[in-house]
């Protein structure tokens, strides 16, 4: 047997890239339900590929959280978030965001305000006529977040944000916003606030929207959320003229 050429990894990677794509995109949707079976023999005769990069998909999809690997069976689809669960994932940004827009704001030379107007920008120029909204709205929402995150300079506060995948699970939940238009005003409200040099300003949009998103995604549970906490802010670091 010819040993694999450098050809054959570069085509199995992009084609793993397509697998991954495609599923993930079907789990998202709701196409594949949770809790479902992933047959590899199945997906790999309905994409058109071979088993491997099949597998390398499924394994990245199970960094995401989005599916689990049992021993006796292989891959399945993970459960949707329960409430108590959404609610401690927005705990859990509550305590982390309005921070790191407030240090945004206060970092001339890091502030990421041109590359949030750019991120904007690039989602409103196909609100309208995308195919794939809620993929869209799952990338700007995780690009946005993650441009002041990564702003604030604290890589561990950023790694742990990170491997909550919450943008993937939250948008699994409920078409909260279905255009992406009431996301789109709150987070140039965010930028606004960061672009001015505001800090108490984008704390403040930050921790809004964060309420308001949790909110909106809780309507996909028959009972009524308990209200977020007051969130005391963590200086990290000084505020800085």
């Amino acid at each position: 047997m010819t040993a694999p050429t450098a050809r054959d990894a570069a085509l199995t990677k992009v084609a793993a890239g397509g697998v991954y794509s495609a599923l993930r995109q079907s789990i998202l949707d709701g196409d594949i339900t949770p809790g479902t079976r992933i047959n590899i023999d199945a997906v790999s005769r309905r994409l058109g590929v071979s088993h491997t990069p099949v597998r390398e998909a499924l394994q990245r999809l199970e960094g995401d959280n989005l599916l689990m690997y049992y021993p006796s069976r292989g891959y399945s689809t993970t459960p949707l978030l329960s409430l108590s669960e959404l609610r401690s994932l927005f705990e859990f940004r509550l305590l982390v965001e309005p921070w790191a827009a407030r240090s945004a704001a206060v970092e001339r030379l890091s502030n990421p305000a041109g590359a949030l107007r750019a991120e904007l920008a690039a989602l409103e120029r196909h609100v309208d006529d995308t195919a794939n909204l809620r993929q869209d709205l799952v990338a700007h929402d995780a690009r946005f977040h993650d441009l002041i995150l990564a702003s604030a300079g604290n890589q561990v506060v950023q790694q742990a944000y990170v491997q909550t995948h919450c943008h993937l699970h939250m948008f699994r939940l409920y078409p909260a916003d279905m255009d992406g238009r009431i996301t789109l005003t709150e987070h140039h409200a965010i930028r606004e606030a960061i672009a001015a040099q505001d800090p108490g300003a984008a704390e403040n949009a930050m921790s809004e929207h964060i309420r308001n998103s949790f909110y909106r995604f809780a309507r996909a549970f028959d009972e009524e959320p308990t209200a977020l906490p007051e969130a005391t802010l963590v200086r990290m670091t000084p505020d800085r003229p």
